[in-house]
């Protein structure tokens, strides 16, 4: 009997209903109760807000704002935007990056079926499920930080760069070069970019040599790189006219300040490499401490990838075939080496996931190569049916192992809170109800980059400025003048001379201190210790 097409549906169907699916979950990862996982708001977020909200205010929009050890302008812009559409507050300030990070998701499936075509396209859809699930960039996406743009701004440029090269259609590599040159705007690893095109485009010209000058190639070239020239004009003469703003705090961290250069990048480039398989970053807030950046599985299915990415342009090479395929593998290989370099040379806080994080998409894709090989020898030695039913209870695993890891063994573990300095941001929420009808006096005695530097108020009170200002903004507007700035006066625990009191006034350590408490008490006997939710501060009526 016939089979009625209505209950078969195409290849192509299919593919677009996975990649729906996949989009579904990378949503839901990166938006389920984002105003609260994680929790607080991290003062480096913050300082993005509060310059956000001055942008807004005043109009004024910095390719580079140096407060903090200085940061490219495009999150800033970002976070001014969504505060202008969603109002002042937590939501607005994460709503970019995990906006970035489901946009990266679609954006790998994309550019892994333009580097391996038709015959790449199940690695491709697998590279995006394992990145839509990845603890490491979910958590990422997740907490407001600016270098998740990163591997957003590369995957669309090479999408673009590849497919401009593929179809020997030019007019490609015009947004390929808007995307690439819009990146140097968002975080400092970004920058390692530039050697990874420069490989990638001398692939490309091994494939156009023909014992002669390559003139398409070369126009081809002209017009990415002066795409890229065009785009990053505005923040190159920048660094040019504050060449400090340019190293910033890369030469702080660097490995070439330690004794033994050398022996200190061997160390941190070993480190950087077990990452993704044996021992990961140990910082709470990038990572659950010690685990692999990768699920186990996952990682076996990246090196399995490594291995055939490297013996397949092994043999391309010698074959002299500098075909798209060699392309293709040339730019993965090339992207792991170029993109890890940011975190392998530093030697603070390594192995370090954030510094890396450029590196995400090529690793992600290679997983997808290696599992796409493994489904091919699973469906070789059963059926598609079978290969079907256990690829699906696998990503199924994948799926249920990162939820967990995410939203239950770290969300809810008792370190995260002071991960992200949640006390701040319960501080800043306090005073800002305290001062409808006391003055409020915020004593900064925690540690960190003054703001403005040298001479302001160190780094902590960003989080509680910001809450303050948004209170504000959100009941009065962006156009009332009174909104400029917190309801708090902040000062050091030096200046407790400065403390006037003309009304019933409320001071509040940002750290608990009781020795600090104790001085409040014996300059202002008339006043009381109160505490609310283990927030300590001291009351003068």
């Amino acid at each position: 009997m016939a089979k009625n097409p209505a209950f078969f549906m195409s290849k192509s169907t299919i593919t677009f209903l996975l990649l729906l699916t996949i989009l579904g979950i990378a949503v839901f990862f990166r938006f389920y109760r984002l105003d609260r996982i994680p929790p607080g708001l991290y003062p480096d977020v913050a300082i993005n807000g509060n310059d956000a909200l001055d942008s807004l205010k005043t109009g004024q929009f910095k390719l580079f704002y140096p407060e903090n050890n200085g940061r490219e302008g495009m999150i800033v812009w970002l976070d001014a935007l969504s505060i202008y559409l969603f109002g002042a507050g937590v939501y607005a300030l994460k709503f970019p990056a995990a906006l970035a990070g489901v946009l990266t998701v679609i954006g790998l499936y994309f550019l892994g079926k333009e580097l391996f075509g038709k015959k790449g396209e199940c690695a491709a859809l697998l590279a995006s499920f394992f990145l839509a699930t990845s603890f490491w960039h979910v958590n990422f996406s997740r907490i407001g930080f600016r270098a998740i743009l990163v591997p957003f701004f590369l995957v669309f440029a090479f999408y673009f760069f590849t497919k401009g090269f593929k179809t020997k259609k030019n007019a490609w590599q015009i947004p390929a070069g808007i995307f690439f040159g819009a990146g140097f705007y968002t975080y400092i690893s970004y920058r390692l970019a530039v050697p990874l095109l420069f490989v990638a485009l001398l692939g490309w010209f091994l494939y156009y040599w023909r014992g002669k000058l390559p003139i398409n190639f070369l126009r081809t070239a002209a017009i990415i790189l002066t795409t890229i020239f065009v785009i990053a004009l505005p923040i190159g003469l920048y660094f040019l006219g504050h060449p400090g703003d340019f190293i910033g705090r890369a030469g702080q961290t660097s490995v070439f300040s330690a004794d033994n250069p050398l022996l200190a990048f061997g160390q941190s480039l070993g480190l950087h490499l077990a990452m993704f398989n044996f021992y990961g970053d140990g910082n709470w807030r990038h990572n659950y401490p010690g685990s692999p950046e990768l699920f186990w599985p996952v990682g076996i299915l990246f090196l399995v990838g490594l291995f055939l990415a490297v013996k397949q342009l092994a043999a391309q090479f010698r074959a002299k075939d500098f075909g798209p395929e060699f392309n293709s593998y040339l730019l993965l290989l090339a992207w792991l080496i170029f993109m890890i370099l940011p975190g392998a040379l530093t030697q603070e806080g390594i192995p370090h996931a954030l510094r890396v994080i450029g590196v995400i998409p090529a690793v992600f894709l290679l997983a997808g190569i290696g599992a796409q090989a493994a489904y091919d020898w699973l469906k070789a030695r059963s059926n598609d049916k079978t290969a079907a039913v256990l690829c699906f209870l696998f990503l199924a695993v994948v799926a249920s192992h990162e939820y967990y890891k995410y939203f239950t063994q770290w969300a809810q573990n008792k370190n995260v809170p002071g991960a992200f300095t949640q006390i701040f941001f319960d501080e800043g929420k306090l005073l800002s109800l305290l001062s409808t009808d006391s003055k409020t006096v915020v004593i900064v005695n925690e540690s960190g980059v003054n703001v403005p530097y040298p001479d302001g108020i160190p780094m902590p009170a960003q989080t509680i400025i910001f809450v303050e200002r948004a209170d504000c903004f959100r009941q009065k507007g962006f156009n009332n003048p009174g909104c400029g700035l917190p309801y708090s006066q902040f000062i050091l625990p030096d200046q407790l001379n400065e403390i006037t009191i003309d009304k019933k006034t409320v001071i509040m350590p940002v750290k608990y201190d009781p020795a600090l408490l104790e001085s409040l008490k014996q300059r202002f006997p008339d006043g009381n210790l109160k505490a609310e939710d283990n927030i300590q501060y001291y009351e003068i009526d």
